[in-house]
């Protein structure tokens, strides 16, 4: 499960939701407030929940039909609220995975130790750790490190070959509190440009790196999946002047994702050899091209899928091939 910020909710004109902006100037102070971004919830696949702020202009809240018993909420705490009500609905899930702007709350870490559910949350490199010989740094902390601390990894299978980053994990033990469970700082090296990247971890048991570097890695698998409902279904493509039509056309652009997810999932059909695997956007295109625009012929955008496919798969396999000889 991962909490995650898509910049959907700001207002122009009597419009409720659009593209992130700034409130207008305050009157008495002069001051420009930015919009938090909408934290929507994802298991690894479909978005699983939908929340969001009152407009930015509390003065248009009549106009846009916004209820009276919705008040601001920061990303932290509506992802809070959404995964609490994702749990008490029975969602099977054990781990949660956040960027910064989730990690870096100290009071959604601390519900997430409550509701006993494992986390991998972004924080920055300025993010204060308490360790047996003191209190550091990450970024400090890392720079001290030995070579011997280090794990060449794996993070999950992308485009061009395996994400190979290194890893290295730091016990927390001075961070518990009476949730027990175990602390960690999680530090990813990336070999070819030197970035380091943080997280602040926790699970109720013991876990393995493997397992902490593969909740992070999912984070790249949910942005996909993000990505894909904006540019593909338009989940950030309307301007709607209403609260219900607000979540109309969000909760429909989540439902035809979640169909063709679940549409893909669920083929009996094994793939033909040397092929990718059907992907949801390639089903997205033939849905399209086959059902909504049935004028056309259908055997192009068949041809047109297999085409795209097989060279998907060479490319893949040659990538595959070119990086076994290099990585361990």
């Amino acid at each position: 499960m991962r909490a995650s910020a898509t910049p959907l909710e700001d207002h122009v004109g009597h419009q409720v939701g659009r593209e992130r902006q700034a409130c207008p100037p305050d009157r008495t102070t002069g001051t420009v407030t930015p919009l938090p971004n909408w934290p929507l919830l994802n298991q690894g696949g479909p978005q699983a929940g939908r929340a969001g702020p009152a407009p930015a202009c509390w003065q248009r809240r009549a106009e846009a039909g916004v209820p009276e018993q919705v008040r601001f909420s920061t990303k932290p705490q509506l992802a809070a609220a959404m995964i609490e009500t994702a749990a008490a609905a029975g969602l099977p899930c054990r781990w949660v995975a956040g960027d910064e702007a989730y990690g870096n709350d100290p009071r959604l870490a601390a519900r997430l130790r409550a509701l006993r559910l494992g986390y991998v949350l972004s924080v920055a490199c300025s993010h204060q750790v308490s360790t047996g010989l003191g209190v550091y740094r990450a970024d400090a902390l890392a720079a001290g490190l030995p070579t011997a601390a280090w794990q060449r990894m794996s993070a999950g299978r992308g485009a061009k070959g395996y994400r190979y980053y290194d890893w290295s994990l730091v016990a927390l033990p001075r961070a518990t509190d009476n949730h027990g469970g175990h602390h960690w700082l999680l530090i990813r090296h990336n070999r070819s440009t030197g970035e380091l990247a943080f997280y602040r971890c926790w699970s109720p048991q013991r876990a393995a790196l493997h397992t902490l570097v593969t909740v992070a890695g999912r984070r790249w698998k949910i942005e996909e999946s993000f990505q894909a409902a904006k540019t593909g279904l338009g989940l950030d493509q309307r301007q709607n002047r209403r609260w219900i039509s607000w979540h109309r056309w969000t909760t429909l652009a989540i439902l035809a994702r979640a169909f063709l997810a679940a549409a893909n999932a669920n083929r009996n059909r094994p793939d033909p050899a040397g092929l990718i695997p059907l992907t949801v956007n390639e089903l997205r295109h033939l849905f399209n091209k086959l059902i909504i625009e049935p004028t056309r012929r259908h055997t192009d955008p068949l041809l047109w899928s297999i085409r795209r496919r097989r060279h998907r798969a060479r490319a893949i396999n040659s990538h595959y091939a070119r990086q076994a000889l290099i990585e361990p």
